[in-house]
């Protein structure tokens, strides 16, 4: 049988540069390699090489009509050209003065260097260059040898693992030490074979795959991490196994994707935008969505995606950012992108389009304000910020016609925030809900989760049914199969009596107490449950599971943690089974540490504006001169939504022109929240300058309501060094009544409550006109209250000692 000769041409150099064809990858090195020859040969020299380059470079452009090459062709474009034109004269010299049995012999130099994975323990290639397949092939080579021979390739192994998390994971630091440590050869396999186009997965990606193989190798299984101290020994040795430990179902967009996107659509312009101001910014980003929904995928990333699909059948689908910074070591960026839910319940091709439209969302969101501010307040906004999107199947059960988890919400390694003296910060703590866990991480409107400290998980903030039923979840995030939407439902239109799991997560109340229930054959028809969560907070298998999986965690990180996650029950017996899901997984922010806080004993009576008692953070804030306070006795009775709104945006703008001030904001219930009516509509971009921000938690009928902790806003606080403050007062005497009293000083007199003086704050002067002339009709419901006008110039000084869980707000002269 004849071999098939190669096709020829009637010139050299064509014959050289289909030879090289042959060599799509390789045709770089091996023309590298012909230049060193001709250099070297003294055929050419190396500089009149290049400069012949460069002349005929110029004459190309010239050829395809660029009358300004220096305006009209980019830098990268330029060198592109330059590029094509040295192949084609390296090829050209070669075949004249060379010929084609030298660049035989070339060719087979370049195949010996290829890096191959061999069956010796000897590292015989360059990992940093070497192809996927030869790394993870010389990786497993190396997993498997036996015992006795780790040790001698351990270095080896790690240099694998170091490239292949660098290539396809994170290249920062503080990730590779730990990741290095967890990670086997199998584990990146599965990350590499599920990563769609190129580039890094992201970091919440990152950190999600990260916690699992931690918590999936045991408490025994891994190594501390140098130096890491361990915390709560007890706790790391929880019964909880790989059984109890799983992740969605995912797939990864790799960063690059987004790169291609842009250009291909013509988006780069927007780039610029982080350099850009505030009000730019803000004004501008609904553009920017519109035009990123306008623009179309590469081909090859949405054939893929129509596999995934396909795989996931229809199962509901969470669409989350995952970028480069997102979830890194001191830089959480927690709630900063957006993720986005899809039913998935359409046609395919439906589906594919409701997908690709929230890849795109996520993709915008990269530019959105909070984003933008986030990165510049912590010096990150000359990083280049690339976003990957983590695809994911929606963990959940179908119950009649919605689809949702039992238990989701958010878990921390350390709880900063105690309501007891009895609670150990250290056993950590969780935010928990029933439904999907947006509910427990955003501030959502009217609505409570439930607040476990895992050290003492039936310990209460509320003390009476009453209370108990008032700040308890009172609305559902679904999926709703039939109208294949997200929704938020009231708990009262799912939850009946023949929901599976109903005697764990609820309790049925008497007016003035709360009934467990025992079983379902004892419940009446008029019975109201209200979400307790008792059933599992009495399980010590529950408890075990969420503190043993943080302090695993915390200990693995050498830092303390969050996680998101959904908990599926799974009733069995002698004892119920729990399996936890993770979702997402990043190390915390930590406040420096600020020494011992003592609050003096002898603060005179009339310079304490205000004390706090409980959920009390350690820290100072001192040589405050503004306070912007907004009324909350008066807040409740504004009667327009707009002015509601306006406050917010008035609000941001006292934030801007006291940037370079010392001040602190006091108001209404939850700073942040959707709903106008529970607090002022902030965002981080409006109160990221503040020292302290004081949420007001005004007792109506006895009750006070549930403040920030453990949200996405919350972090925000802890990252930007601004420390968040709970006082919980009594109602005054009545906006009415205060202004009667206007005859007493405000240093001599005080209001009924004794830790809020409600009459400094009713008489002080308001400075709002002077400093924000446009928001002056504010002036009924927002103050500003310059210290330094006041008799004396004091200023104010906030201490707080979460030892003693005591806080106080004071004058200093």
């Amino acid at each position: 049988m004849s071999s098939v000769v190669p096709p020829r041409s009637v010139t050299p150099t064509i014959d050289i540069y289909i030879k090289l064809a042959r060599y799509p990858i390789l045709a770089d090195k091996i023309r590298a390699r012909m230049r060193q020859e001709l250099f070297r040969r003294g055929v050419v020299d190396e500089g009149t090489f290049e400069g012949e380059v460069r002349q005929k470079a110029i004459e190309s452009q010239r050829r395809e009509r660029l009358t300004d090459p220096y305006g009209q062709e980019e830098t990268q474009t330029w060198q592109r050209r330059k590029a094509r034109v040295r192949d084609a004269q390296t090829d050209a010299y070669f075949a004249r003065h060379i010929g084609l049995a030298a660049l035989e012999g070339i060719i087979r130099e370049v195949l010996q260097q290829q890096p191959r994975p061999s069956s010796s323990p000897q590292l015989t290639f360059n990992p940093e260059i070497a192809p996927w397949e030869v790394l993870f092939r010389q990786g497993e080579l190396y997993e498997r040898l036996p015992a006795e021979q780790h040790e001698a390739v351990q270095h080896h192994l790690e240099e694998i693992k170091v490239v292949l998390i660098k290539r396809m994971i994170s290249d920062q630091l503080p990730y590779i030490a730990v990741a290095k440590r967890i990670f086997t050869i199998a584990d990146l396999r599965a990350i590499y074979a599920r990563r769609i186009g190129s580039g890094k997965i992201g970091g919440k990606a990152a950190g999600l795959m990260l916690a699992w193989r931690i918590l999936m190798a045991g408490p025994d299984r891994h190594p501390a991490p140098p130096d890491g101290p361990v915390q709560n020994a007890a706790a790391l040795s929880s019964p909880a196994n790989s059984a109890d430990i799983a992740i969605p179902d995912s797939y990864f967009i790799g960063t690059e994707v987004i790169y291609d996107f842009r250009l291909a659509n013509g988006l780069e312009h927007w780039m610029n935008q982080k350099y850009r101001s505030l009000a730019e910014i803000r004004e501008e980003y609904p553009k920017i969505v519109e035009a990123h929904l306008a623009g179309e995928m590469p081909a090859a990333i949405v054939e893929r995606l129509r596999e995934v699909l396909t795989a996931m059948g229809k199962a509901p689908l969470i669409v989350r950012s995952s970028s480069l910074l997102e979830d890194n070591f001191g830089y959480a960026f927690a709630g900063k992108y957006n993720s986005y839910f899809c039913p998935n319940q359409g046609t395919p091709d439906e589906n594919l389009a409701e997908l690709l439209d929230a890849i795109r969302r996520v993709y915008a969101s990269t530019l959105n304000p909070d984003a933008i501010l986030y990165r510049q307040k912590h010096g990150l906004i000359d990083y280049d910020e690339r976003m990957a999107v983590l695809v994911q199947r929606a963990i959940g059960r179908r119950q009649e016609g919605y689809y949702f988890p039992t238990l989701a919400g958010v878990g921390f390694s350390q709880n900063p925030f105690r309501w007891h003296s009895q609670i150990r910060r250290e056993d950590g703590f969780l935010r928990l809900v029933w439904g999907f866990g947006t509910r427990a991480v955003e501030r959502v409107s009217n609505d409570y989760p439930r607040l476990i400290a895992l050290s003492h998980p039936q310990l209460r903030p509320e003390t009476t049914a009453r209370a108990i039923r008032q700040y308890a979840q009172w609305y559902i995030d679904v999926i709703d199969l039939k109208d294949n939407s997200f929704r938020t439902l009231p708990v009262v239109d799912v939850l009946h009596r023949n929901y599976p799991y109903l005697r764990y997560i609820a309790s049925i109340y008497r007016g003035d107490y709360m009934e467990d229930m025992v079983s379902s054959g004892s419940l009446r028809g008029d019975d109201e449950y209200v979400l307790t969560f008792n059933g599992l907070t009495k399980d010590r298998r529950f408890i075990e599971l969420m503190r043993g999986a943080l302090q695993r965690l915390e200990r693995a990180y050498g830092r303390p943690v969050d996680m998101e996650f959904i908990v599926d029950i799974i009733p069995n017996q002698p004892h119920t089974e729990y399996r936890l899901h993770l979702l997402q997984c990043r190390p915390l922010s930590q406040r420096v540490d600020e020494g011992a806080i003592v609050i003096p004993r002898d603060i005179p009576p009339e310079a304490i504006l205000f004390r706090a008692r409980r959920l009390v953070p350690d820290g100072r804030a001192e040589d405050i001169r503004y306070i912007v306070y907004v009324d909350p006795e008066r807040y409740h009775l504004v009667p327009n939504p707009t002015i509601k709104h306006e406050l917010g945006r008035a609000i941001g703008r006292l934030n801007k022109r006291l940037e370079d001030e010392h001040f602190i904001l006091m108001g209404p219930g939850r700073w942040g929240s959707v709903n106008i009516d529970l607090g002022v509509h902030v965002t981080y971009a409006d109160i990221h300058n503040t020292k302290v921000l004081v949420e007001m938690a005004v007792a109506r009928n006895g009750y006070a309501p549930e403040l920030s902790y453990g949200t996405h806003f919350f972090q925000d606080l802890v990252e930007a060094g601004i420390h968040s403050l709970a006082v919980h007062v009594e109602e005054s005497k009545g906006v009415a009544e205060a202004a009667g009293n206007r005859g007493a000083k405000w240093s001599e007199s005080r209001g009924r409550d004794s830790d809020f003086n409600w009459r400094f704050f009713r008489e002080a002067p308001n400075c709002l006109a002077e400093l924000s002339p446009g928001d002056k009709d504010l002036a009924g419901y927002l103050k500003v209250i310059d210290l330094s006008a006041l008799p004396g110039s004091p200023r104010l000084s906030v201490l707080m000692d979460g030892a003693r869980e005591e806080g106080v707000g004071f004058l200093t002269f």
